[in-house]
Formats: C-alpha cells, structure tokens, sequence
C-alpha cells in the first residue's frame, strides 16, 4: 500500500495531528496522542498504535515499557482531516501512566477535578522505580 492517503491529513506546523484513542466496543475514550507521518504510517503497517512523544521527541510504541500495547481495529479521519480517531483494543486494560484504565479518569465537580475512576496498578509496579 502506498502511503498517498497521508498526503490528505492536515499536520500542524509541528507536523503533527491529534489522535484520539477510543476503546473498541464500549467507546470510552483512553487517551489523546500525537502522531507524526511516520508514527501514522507505522501505526498501519504494524496493527498497533504508535504515537509522536513530544517530551521525549521521538517515535513512542505505545506499552514499548509497560506491555499494555493498543492493538488498532480501525482509524477515522474527522471532516476537516486534522484529527483521527484511532479505535483499538488496549491490552491489560491500562492505558495510563498513572496505572488508570484511561487518561480522562478525572471530572470538574463543583469547580473542582475529581478523581472518578480507581488506579488499576501503581505506576511502580508497571515501570519499577522509573516513575
């Protein structure tokens, strides 16, 4: 397959697009990432979300330290073709850093932002003493 079809996407000046993971099934929404052209056409060819790190300024396989990989189902433009849905199944069910099941895990109550879902694992336990 050729890589054409990355030609239509609308990059930022910093050559990115936002790329919302969304969980396969229930919808839930995990976490938002940048993507590059390369990280986009690897995400495709290797069936498994990988992200542009902006802190780290380098390609970020998704669960490359922690092994809760995203396994990508299927990829939706929007109508402007400047952000993508990327519908994957998240293994282990973490998606997280922070060991919560997705990133969205708090919400604004009464001016306020409040933890609503549990953490599933402590980070040290996912990465060791690196976090």
């Amino acid at each position: 397959m050729s890589d054409a079809w990355l030609d239509e996407l609308m990059f930022d000046a910093d050559g990115l697009i936002p790329a919302v993971a969304q969980e396969t099934g229930t919808g839930k929404l995990l976490t938002l990432a940048w993507m590059n052209r390369q990280a986009l056409a690897e995400t495709v060819r290797s069936g498994r979300a990988v992200y542009w790190s902006r802190s780290r300024k380098r390609l970020w396989r998704k669960g490359e330290e922690s092994g809760h990989v995203q396994l990508v189902k299927q990829i939706r433009l929007d109508c402007d073709a400047d952000a993508i849905v990327v519908e994957v199944e998240q293994v282990g069910g973490i998606a997280c850093h922070t060991g919560h099941g997705r990133c969205f895990f708090r919400k604004l109550e009464d001016g306020r932002w409040v933890e609503t879902e549990p953490v599933l694992k402590e980070p040290g336990q996912i990465y060791g003493t690196k976090q």
